[in-house]
This record gives structure tokens, C-alpha cells and sequence, in this order.
């Protein structure tokens, strides 16, 4: 079975039977047991967890590695009177999870040992399940920031389906809003020995990746894997075949990771998108050139998957945990 991208994986049963329930939802938003994920500006809240070396299986710098959790707060922490404004994400080893946002133009108050982090910084030291619950609290919340107002008639919207769905209040139109995605293709296109990488101004100095684009309406993903590689770097492909997808709530992303192999091989850097693109040996990347995208990515699981089919030692031997860096606010 092929190992879930970071962010996936059946880390929860989402009880979406559950949603339109009135007396389980109130039943459950009375449960003490029940634990909330709060949002503030974007962030998540974590918990800090020092690990010995002697607990992690080995040497670690230092003689200690750091880990990250989610922190939750207990259900209590609400008020009754917003607990409506929570969002069920859904129910794990008898417990249910919400989401819900912390309005407030200042860093709020935390518990001792918690803070709030952006998750891209933080990814790669979180256990899979809590990587998986931070992502989709994010992506909930982001979504309910962002439609707030009916986008036919402008009213204002009412939560309703545990926060799955937001319905326009004017009574003339009611229209309903749900949670959307952009679906986004990310390529590695392959030439025999070599990989094609391109990078953004704004990376880090030396970081290549993957060639991605948002898909257009009308388009297929095929369609699409296509017209990105060629608009961005010029090179014609053909043999695209899927590999895996990752959640990537930045804010709304839905990446659909393909391989594809190149029919040509000058790079003409078309539309400006990039600031540089190159073909890359697997010789290069045992030489630590270039510097890859950060491991949580599905770009580095292209990479990864290329990579270790003919190379002597795995990609992750060589290519330490690393994060995203601190956006700019």
C-alpha cells in the first residue's frame, strides 16, 4: 500500500452522516470529552514535546529532539452561546473534534507549553493524525472567513450542517455555499537520467522543485499537466501518469501529483512564472545540488519516487526533515 502524503490518510472519520443530525450535533457540543482545534490569523495551535535521545530511537543532536503536537481545548473552553459557530471535523477513538476561529487582531492568550504556528513551519514534526487535523481545521476556517457574504445577492450567510454548509439569509435567495477546493496539478517531468526543476524568485537561495499550476475550467488534469510544463519551462510532454494528491491548505489547495516524460529539451522560460529552470542528474542531487523542497511535500514525494528507483542510498537518507519558511504576515 503506498504511504499517504503528509496531511492525508484516514487520521479521522469525518461522520459527515452526522452533520444534519440536530440531537447528535447537540449531544455531542455538550460531551466533555469533545476537543476543540482554534484558529487564529491562519495558525494552529501546538503543543512543544522534547523527546530524549534514548526515547527516539537513537542519537539525536544535541542528545534531545524537538516534537510538535496539536493542542486541543477542552469543549468547556467555549461559550454555549458560540459553540454553534464550531465546526465538526468528525470523531476519532470516541472523541469528536471541532474547529473553530479565535477572532481577535492580537495574539490571544494560551495555555502554559502551547502556541499558535504556521503549519507549513511545523509539518514535519507533527505525528501524521495531528498534521492531518491542523490541515483541515485550517482549510475549514479559512473557507468560512472567505464566505461570509452570499456571493449572489451579498446577504450574509448562516452556518448550518455542523459548519459544512453556509446558507445565504435573505429569504429570496438562500442559496447554499460549500467547502471548495482548487484543484492544482504538480508535474516531474523526466528525460532518461534526468529531472526537469524549476524555482521562484522568492525561494530560498539554490531551492528547486517541481513544475505546479492551478487547472483551468474546461481543462483536464492531463490537459492541464500539459499546458503548465509547456507555458513555464517550454518543454512538450506526453506519458503523464498520476501518482498521488496532497491536501495543501495555502489556503485551498488540492495537489494531484503526476509524472510525465519529456518529448523535448530546451528550456524556454515563457511565461515569467519562473525564475530559473534546469535538468537535474541524480548525480547532482547525491552532490546536495540542488536544494529540494521540504519533505512534508508532495513535491519532494515526486522527486523521492524518481529518485530511489535507480540511486544507491534513498532520498531521505540524504535530505534531512526540513520546513517552509516563516511567511511573510
Amino acid at each position: 500500500m503506498q504511504e499517504s502524503n503528509v496531511f492525508a490518510g484516514p487520521y479521522l472519520d469525518r461522520a459527515g452522516h452526522l452533520r444534519a443530525d440536530p440531537a447528535w450535533l447537540e449531544s455531542a457540543l455538550a460531551d466533555p470529552r469533545s476537543r476543540v482545534l482554534p484558529v487564529w490569523n491562519s495558525l494552529n495551535l501546538v503543543t512543544d514535546v522534547e523527546r530524549s535521545a534514548a526515547s527516539s530511537g537513537g542519537a539525536q543532536e544535541n542528545g534531545a529532539a524537538d516534537e510538535v503536537r496539536a493542542a486541543f481545548l477542552g469543549i468547556d473552553a467555549i461559550a454555549p452561546q458560540r459553540r454553534a459557530d464550531l465546526v465538526l471535523l468528525g470523531r476519532r477513538d470516541g472523541t469528536d473534534f471541532f474547529a473553530c476561529e479565535v477572532e481577535s487582531a492580537d495574539p490571544p492568550p494560551t495555555l502554559e507549553g502551547t502556541r499558535f504556528a504556521e503549519l507549513r513551519t511545523v509539518a514535519a514534526l507533527l505525528p501524521g493524525a495531528d498534521a492531518g487535523l491542523l490541515s483541515y481545521a485550517r482549510a475549514m476556517i479559512g473557507w468560512r472567513r472567505t464566505h461570509r457574504h452570499c456571493g449572489r445577492c451579498g446577504a450574509t450567510t448562516l452556518s448550518t450542517k455542523a459548519g459544512h454548509v453556509l446558507v445565504c439569509t435573505n429569504p429570496v435567495c438562500r442559496h447554499e455555499q460549500f467547502p471548495r477546493l482548487d484543484p492544482a496539478i504538480i508535474v516531474l517531468v523526466i528525460d532518461g537520467d534526468r529531472v526537469l526543476l524549476g524555482r521562484q524568485a522568492s525561494w530560498p537561495a539554490g531551492r528547486y522543485s517541481t513544475i505546479a499550476g492551478f487547472v483551468e475550467p474546461g481543462e483536464s488534469l492531463e490537459d492541464a499537466v500539459a499546458r503548465e510544463v509547456h507555458e513555464e519551462t517550454g518543454i512538450l510532454v506526453d506519458g503523464i501518469e498520476y501518482h498521488s494528491s496532497q491536501p495543501w491548505p495555502f489556503p485551498s489547495s488540492l495537489m494531484l501529483g503526476f509524472t510525465a516524460r519529456a518529448l523535448s529539451q530546451d528550456i524556454d522560460l515563457r511565461d515569467l512564472e519562473l525564475e530559473d529552470a534546469r535538468w537535474f542528474t541524480r548525480e547532482d542531487i547525491l552532490s546536495g545540488t540542488p536544494f529540494l523542497p521540504p519533505n512534508v511535500s508532495i513535491s519532494f514525494r515526486l522527486i523521492e519516487h524518481w529518485f530511489d528507483a535507480a540511486a544507491p542510498v534513498p532520498l531521505r537518507q540524504l535530505h534531512q526533515a526540513a520546513a517552509w519558511p516563516q511567511p511573510r504576515r
